[in-house]
């Protein structure tokens, strides 16, 4: 399958990304894409390569979705890889943006290499996406850029990245177990305070004979669950939320961040 070589991207316009079809001079069926300022572009390039169009069509991106921690680690590491084996650093976010299942990091992606493109440096496109890219990222990448060992620093993001992700799912992992134990049993006790210990006191008062000290706080219990009960669930989700919040940032400042080299 022949694919037709991308058109040279100019600053103005956004460029789109086009899904194509046509015949070569031989007469066989090949298709590809091609990012071009409209369909007219596509047709003359094509042309010129000896190929002559039968269907060309804007390829529509899914709104859906959005960039995750895992994408921007990905990403990272892919950069890394690809400067570190001489890729040029356009030609790096060309295979980045092709090879992502994530519409919304392909978007982010042609967002930052336009404004690469346009003569902004690496760290100040980064910039512009603060939500995904924190200070700590662009200074590091800032730092590599001016020392010219940015592929070297783009491998420590990526593996300091990585840690991070790492120690989040094995926070998941061992919050999991416990937060099931606390919904289970408060799932028990609540339905014991709410339907059970109420029966049981219908049948104390029918003996009418004096019940026991302990009998008597959980019977007061039950009326409190019975009466206040969606202030005891509001409780016990929101410090079950309070707890994973405060366990997250204990656990990855643990993680030094990495470090530009001194020269």
């Amino acid at each position: 399958m022949a694919t037709a070589s991308r058109a040279v991207r100019h600053t103005g316009p956004k460029e789109e990304l086009y899904n194509w079809e046509g015949k070569d001079k031989t007469g066989k069926l090949v298709r590809g894409e091609m990012r071009a300022l409209g369909d007219a572009v596509v047709h003359a390039t094509l042309r010129r390569q000896g190929i002559q169009p039968t269907k060309v069509k804007k390829q529509r991106m899914s709104r859906g979705g959005r960039v995750k921690d895992k994408d921007i680690a990905l990403f990272t590491r892919q950069l890394a890889t690809m400067m570190k084996s001489g890729v040029p650093l356009l030609q790096a976010f060309d295979i980045a943006m092709k090879g992502s299942g994530n519409p919304a990091l392909s978007r982010l992606l042609d967002q930052i290499r336009a404004d690469v493109e346009s003569g902004s440096n690496l760290s100040q496109a980064f910039s512009k996406h603060p939500v995904h890219f924190d200070k700590l990222f662009c200074n590091l990448v800032a730092a590599g850029e001016q020392a010219g060992i940015l592929d070297n620093l783009l491998d420590r993001i990526a593996t300091y990245k990585e840690k991070i992700l790492a120690i989040k799912s094995k926070i998941k992992s061992a919050l999991f177990y416990p937060a099931a134990v606390i919904v289970v049993a408060g799932l028990v006790v609540s339905v014991m305070m709410l339907f059970v210990i109420p029966e049981f006191k219908n049948v104390f008062n029918s003996f009418g004979a004096d019940l026991p000290a302990p009998t008597m706080i959980v019977i007061a219990m039950s009326d409190f669950f019975v009466e206040f009960w969606y202030l005891i669930f509001g409780i016990l989700i929101g410090t079950i939320l309070v707890i994973a919040w405060l366990l997250n940032p204990c656990c990855l400042q643990r993680v030094p961040a990495p470090r530009a080299p001194a020269h």
